[in-house]
């Protein structure tokens, strides 16, 4: 049992809204927080009906904010079948590749075939894995068998970063989403992720709170820094802030960069970057 199972959802509130009250340390202006959440995203398409086509539009529009005097985003996040497309369309932009690889979203699959995915992903290009767990393994309680798939597709990842999403709102007890975020960390987890956005609930402040206490505890204890994504439902520059200043406040400066703190999404970055122009 974790020291925060008693943490009732009304304190997880009452901490979140305490926090969201406090002025930012580390930013002067709305227009850089903006600018900030801009250059932290990561661009996704995830959908059945993905086309070469698609993927190619996507990949124009995560280059084209340099030219508007804004920050490029920070990564492409597509199926694996498009990894390819998108890395040789990216080269030399600074704009990393970012797969979903590994049974996603059910996280339903034999290891073998997680793994399979995983290292083809890599092959055609992929410089970050996001992976799901297997939140029903988790759930029944066998936490051996799901560190074990975590740290085996952290080794198939080789060089390229893994994000372990945890689909928190499959989780719900806030203690779980906590004890999933150690175990994430604890397999090899370079990135612990909010959601596949594939269900409701998606990202919330709540479930974000958890696993950022979890990463400030690693990190106190290991002296070892994990990264943060939140992804699934942030499509607007409201919720996006909500997320950076949660992160800021609980995390610190060191966690203020695109190394270390991603938004996964796939319409914020044209509203980001509407509001930025706004204010200029």
């Amino acid at each position: 049992m974790n020291r925060y199972k008693d943490l009732t959802p009304e304190k997880i509130d009452d901490q979140i809204e305490y926090l969201l009250s406090q002025p930012s340390k580390y930013f002067s202006t709305q227009e850089d927080m903006l600018r900030f959440a801009l250059s932290i995203l990561d661009l996704t398409t995830l959908e059945g009906s993905d086309t070469t086509a698609k993927v190619e539009k996507l990949c124009k529009q995560a280059v084209s904010y340099k030219a508007k005097g804004l920050p490029n985003v920070a990564a492409i996040c597509v199926y694996p079948v498009f990894a390819r497309q998108v890395k040789e369309f990216l080269t030399g932009s600074g704009v990393a590749t970012a797969c979903v690889a590994g049974a996603f979203p059910s996280g339903q699959s034999p290891i073998e075939v997680k793994l399979a995915e995983v290292k083809y992903a890599v092959d055609e290009g992929a410089d970050e894995i996001d992976m799901v767990i297997s939140r029903g393994k988790f759930l029944e309680g066998n936490y051996i068998e799901v560190f074990g798939e975590v740290n085996a597709i952290k080794d198939a990842c080789g060089n390229a970063q893994l994000k372990v999403i945890l689909e928190t709102g499959e989780l719900l007890a806030h203690d779980k989403i906590y004890d999933a975020s150690i175990l994430a960390m604890k397999a090899g987890g370079d990135f612990v992720k909010t959601s596949t956005g594939k269900i409701s609930p998606a990202a919330t402040p709540q479930a974000a709170f958890m696993m950022l206490t979890a990463i400030r505890d690693y990190h106190q204890s290991t002296g070892k820094k994990v990264g943060f994504k939140a992804a699934g439902g942030v499509s607007t520059p409201e919720q996006a802030m909500v997320y950076l200043r949660l992160v800021e406040h609980i995390l610190g400066s060191e966690w203020l960069s695109p190394k270390l703190f991603r938004i996964g999404a796939s319409r914020l970055a044209d509203g980001l970057a509407e509001v930025i122009g706004s204010k200029k």
